[in-house]
């Protein structure tokens, strides 16, 4: 009997740890909602360092059809010449669907960005839907970070 207690005592403490690292299905949605907040909030802010703490280094985006912007420092830099141009709201943000698997989530989104021209100018609206991707990632302070986005414009 002594045995078959050591015997568990390994995989017991195994399953534990695991228990520890991984978290609750809804802990992920929270942290996921955070971090797609914070994004959206650091946008608003026009705040390129604090979106870029949840953006992965090797994050890829497709921004339209014929702009894929490849790295952080490119996503950077992109916002950086928005920002120089433009204060950016969301005034919409709809999660159609969520897929959480792993360290791995993908959410499929509706938006409505409001742009302001900052030399003057009538503001307009950016309406779309976006796929991210979203990964494990112990640099963002949720534990979350982009990976992929696409983009697709609103056609009407």
């Amino acid at each position: 009997m002594r045995i078959l207690r050591l015997g568990c005592l390994p995989l017991l403490l195994l399953l534990c740890s695991n228990r520890l690292i991984a978290q609750t299905p809804q802990a992920d949605r929270e942290a996921l909602e955070k971090t797609d907040m914070a994004i959206r909030a650091a946008f608003s802010a026009g705040d390129i360092t604090t979106a870029m703490r949840y953006h992965h280094p090797e994050v890829r985006k497709a921004i339209t059809y014929n702009k894929l912007l490849v790295g952080r420092e490119a996503v950077a830099a992109d916002l950086q010449s928005t920002f120089q141009q433009f204060h950016l709201d969301f005034v919409e943000n709809q999660v159609e669907s969520l897929l959480l698997e792993g360290n791995t989530a993908i959410e499929q989104t509706l938006f409505t960005i409001r742009g302001t021209p900052l030399q003057g100018g009538t503001p307009f609206l950016f309406k779309g839907r976006s796929m991210i991707v979203y990964i494990r990632y112990k640099e963002s302070p949720t534990g979350w970070a982009t990976i992929r986005e696409i983009i697709q414009p609103a056609t009407n």
